[in-house]
């Protein structure tokens, strides 16, 4: 692969050099805002940051972000359209789609004429070059959120090569985007091994404990099977109390998450804040360390946790005071596969891809409770096994990290012209897509979910 033989500068993309024979156009001379509503029988659509436009069933059943009882007011999208995040542009939640359904109201839905390939455009729109634009031309809007609209995106400029070059330019594309996400896919794959084997080790402690050969009883659950004979089990509610303190915005903002628990957000990090936060925190719920915090929309997924901080968290989250002597071995029993399945059976769908945790189902949850020092050789257990495990899934994960940012780096070289594809023969191969693993950032949050005193 070559570069070009003659390039020109593009002033208004901070003197991009991009091949002579390529235009230069504004979103607009390409592009129309489209609107068309009340197409309540299409299927439903989303926006996904690894992925752009795909179908809202393409993703698990159990989705975190709401979705309106009432799709009167979603707009149609058709094959070929541009649609954009107006909240998440600048992080890159935008694509052409190549399906027909209906997306979000609040999304900008644009339809294309034919001076850009679908694939092409596909590529272009989800670029560093375009994302960046999106970025710059975005609004802030309280604390971290920002909106881009029509009357300045459509300004951003375009890179217009001719048709049958955006063509050739495809064909590599998918070629080489298939060959990085086939790598990228098997250390997913990995990962997910790692991670299963981890959770299975902290399971298999915290429901038979680490005595060998230990006296069984049968649990009373069915799918819990047999505990140590020598072990209690109680109800949730004779654990946890529910609490609701407010009106302490001077308090640091704290994020419940999956991975991590109850952690420190961010406020400067766009990873970590696609999410709205408003200027008056006076509603947010205060969580102070040794307390457990979960958020309930997503306790299916194990997001909840004791906390290490004091600090303020979303209207709609639970919190609770503990009746538990150690809390290290509260919060790694509760954090385990056990219990998340049991708040998934306790979540109930109330809307299209909604789920939200029932409180007096959650009471009723049973957790068994080994001797005091059974408790702190299980902690220590696990606490001996997990470095090996995380230090393999961080190798995994920053190694998907390089992949990602060459896949992108290829592609941004490819549509901004710095390599000439033209003549570059593409071998016969089956194109593979990379397994989505990402939240998409759509609809509403779950942190501007209507509250619910507990």
């Amino acid at each position: 692969m070559m570069a070009y033989n003659e390039y020109k500068s593009i002033p208004q993309l901070w003197n991009l050099s991009i091949p002579t024979h390529w235009d230069v156009l504004p979103l607009y001379a390409m592009a129309k805002e489209k609107s068309i509503s009340n197409c309540t029988e299409l299927p439903l659509l989303s926006v996904y940051l690894d992925e752009g436009v795909v179908p809202f069933s393409a993703r698990s059943e159990r989705r975190t972000n709401a979705t309106s009882s009432d799709l009167s007011k979603y707009q149609r999208v058709d094959p070929g359209d541009f649609v954009l995040n107006n909240q998440q542009a600048w992080r890159g939640s935008v694509g052409v789609s190549k399906n027909t359904g209906i997306i979000s109201p609040a999304y900008i839905v644009l339809k294309m004429d034919d001076t850009l390939l679908n694939e092409y455009a596909n590529y272009l729109f989800r670029s560093r070059i375009m994302v960046d634009q999106y970025l710059i031309n975005s609004k802030s809007v309280g604390s971290i959120q920002r909106n881009i609209y029509w009357p300045t995106l459509k300004r951003v400029s375009v890179l217009v090569p001719p048709v049958e070059e955006q063509e050739k330019m495809v064909n590599f594309l998918n070629w080489k985007v298939s060959t990085f996400n086939r790598l990228i896919n098997n250390k997913k794959r990995e990962i997910k091994e790692v991670s299963r084997m981890k959770h299975s080790l902290i399971s298999d402690a915290v429901i038979h404990g680490v005595v060998p050969n230990a006296p069984l009883k049968y649990s009373g659950v069915k799918w819990l099977g047999n505990i140590p004979a020598h072990w209690t089990m109680v109800k949730l509610r004779q654990i946890l109390t529910p609490v609701s303190v407010k009106n302490h915005p001077e308090l640091p903002l704290l994020s419940v998450t999956r991975e991590q628990g109850v952690i420190v957000r961010n406020v400067e990090s766009k990873e970590e804040n696609h999410n709205y936060i408003p200027d008056d925190l006076s509603g947010y719920k205060v969580v102070r360390k040794g307390q457990f915090a979960m958020n309930k929309m997503k306790a299916w997924q194990g997001s909840y946790g004791i906390s290490d901080y004091t600090g303020i968290v979303s209207p709609a989250y639970f919190i609770f005071d503990v009746n538990f002597e150690n809390l290290e071995y509260f919060h790694f029993a509760i954090r385990s596969k056990v219990y998340v399945n049991f708040f998934a059976q306790a979540s109930d769908g109330i809307r299209v891809g909604q789920w939200d945790l029932q409180m007096d189902k959650m009471k009723e949850i049973p957790f068994i409770i080994p001797p005091a020092e059974e408790q702190i050789a299980i902690v220590e257990h696990v606490r001996a096994a997990m470095p090996k495990y995380d230090a393999l899934i961080e190798k995994l994960e920053e190694e998907v990290k390089v992949l990602e940012e060459y896949k992108a780096k290829l592609i941004a070289d490819v549509v901004t012209g710095k390599i000439d594809v033209r003549n570059v023969e593409v071998p016969d191969y089956e194109f593979e897509e990379e397994l989505g693993e990402t939240e998409d950032a759509d609809d509403v949050d779950d942190d501007d979910a209507s509250e619910e005193e507990v």
